[in-house]
């Protein structure tokens, strides 16, 4: 085992969960739909372990293609991340494959597919990891997972790709005004894709999923951004939002009445339960024509409105990521940086594809990092639209506040820059986590490197020899 696993904290308790990715009808409450799925739920199984036990995932592939697991946001070994052609090899139909891996840092997180537009479907899940001696002044935990629908309603995610391989579709971003307003945060032109039906616990509003506290209870929700091509704007009516933690990392709290929750991201937050019945409200950010998802906070009997765009919250407040910056405990030591990095956002062929430097990724050319060096990405948005940029097997620093993520929106023609330890050697996909985005060529690799002795030569590591 390498020195990155050997030094993951360990429990010596083994987690065995099986997955069965499989086609299925799926009821989003009052509309079923054929998809694919991890059995017949969407969302797949909460996962649930503790810091340091060993996850052991048996995926078992039943669908008609090629598939696989990424376990976003863990600081993982290599060879379980859950590309194919980078990682591992895909598993094929009828086959299985087992994942087993320490798991490193609590927090929230998730699994998905890393295969073409199988995230666009009903294939991904929470994964919580709980450290055991937190001590959380709440009473009641909920996990809620956002999620754009399209599959077996309107087109494929498969259809609307080809769509876009064809065609721009103003993925360009073209329709949008320059830049970012209070108002639109992340700019006039925040998706391509216009959705039927947009889904809190894999439900719609005419028949909702509900947390149920009482009055005066500490309630905290865990958000996970499951999207394909939507960010959400999220509210609660009648109260107010303390964020606690954000892609799983502990922040310094922060009172809002509303935050924007980019594809991928997570944060998880704390309410002071109110009694009566409140909306939970989940809206496309900036699709006004699509309809918006929602959930209910029950501490009393009584009716809710179906309509979650009417929650007055989402005017309140806004949250920034200036407004949060990590706890003492989780903040990235200080240390000079070893090597900078330029990484340029942008879209190529009128749309039909999205760039990284520009190149597509089957053009790529690996952003080389060697272990034990301090990186710094300084990411430059060439675009009109914003991009969820996640970094696989690591979490990073945002400049200026030090807030620890693994996913952050860059806004259009805007910069941002990250560090992060080179400490987890590896292939790394870095990537938008807009999925067709991604599909279109938004991604690239952090690729480990190694001196070899006596030559002035740099060789990349094997990811089947580093974990």
């Amino acid at each position: 085992m390498g020195a990155a696993e050997r030094a993951r904290p360990s429990t010596g308790n083994v987690v065995r969960k099986t997955l069965v990715a499989r086609s299925t009808e799926i009821d989003l409450g009052g509309r079923v739909v054929k998809t694919f799925a991890y059995g017949d739920s969407v969302h797949g199984p909460l996962i649930r372990v503790n810091t340091g036990d060993t996850l052991e995932v048996r995926l078992r592939n039943d669908l008609p293609i090629d598939t696989t697991v990424h376990w976003h946001g863990l600081a993982l070994r290599n060879d379980m991340d859950g590309v194919p052609g980078l990682t591992m090899p895909p598993v094929k139909p009828g086959a299985e494959f087992v994942y087993s891996f320490k798991v490193p840092d609590p927090g929230t997180y998730w699994y998905h597919p890393h295969v073409g537009a199988q995230l666009d479907t009903g294939l991904y899940g929470p994964l919580i990891v709980d450290d055991p001696n937190e001590r959380g002044a709440y009473d009641v935990e909920a996990v809620l997972v956002l999620d754009d629908w399209t599959d077996g309603w309107g087109k494929s995610p498969s259809a609307i790709l080809a769509d876009f391989r064809r065609n721009c579709m103003g993925s360009m971003g073209s329709m949008g005004g320059m830049g970012t307003t209070p108002d639109e945060p992340l700019g006039a032109d925040t998706g391509d894709v216009a959705y039927p039906g947009h889904l809190i616990n894999g439900r719609l509003p005419a028949d909702p999923d509900t947390v149920r506290a009482r009055p005066g209870q500490r309630v905290r929700l865990r958000l996970i951004n499951a999207g394909g091509d939507t960010a959400y704007r999220f509210a609660i009516a009648g109260h107010a939002l303390t964020v606690t933690h954000a892609d799983g990392f502990a922040t310094k709290p922060v009172t809002v009445d509303a935050l924007v929750i980019g594809m991928g991201e997570r944060y998880d937050v704390e309410v002071t339960a109110n009694d009566g019945v409140f909306a939970i409200a989940a809206v496309p950010e900036g699709k006004k024509n699509d309809p918006g998802a929602l959930a209910v906070l029950r501490t009393s009997s009584g009716a809710v409105s179906t309509d979650p765009r009417t929650v007055p919250q989402l005017g309140g407040r806004l949250l920034a990521y200036a407004d949060l910056s990590p706890t003492d405990e989780v903040r990235l030591p200080s240390r000079p940086v070893d090597r900078s990095m330029d990484l340029t956002l942008q879209s190529g062929e009128g749309g039909r594809q999205w760039l990284l430097n520009g190149r597509t990724f089957a053009e790529h050319e690996p952003l080389e990092v060697r272990q034990g060096e301090r990186v710094r990405i300084s990411m430059t948005n060439r675009s009109m639209m914003f991009h969820p940029m996640h970094l696989h097997g690591h979490t990073f620093a945002l400049e200026g506040s030090g807030l620890r993520k693994d996913t952050v929106n860059v806004l259009p023609m805007g910069r941002q820059s990250i560090e992060f330890q080179a400490d987890n050697p590896g292939q790394w996909m870095i990537h938008c986590h807009n999925i067709y985005h991604a599909e279109l060529g938004m991604m690239g690799v952090t690729s480990y490197v190694e001196w070899v002795a006596g030559r002035d030569t740099l060789r990349q590591h094997d990811a089947a020899t580093v974990a």
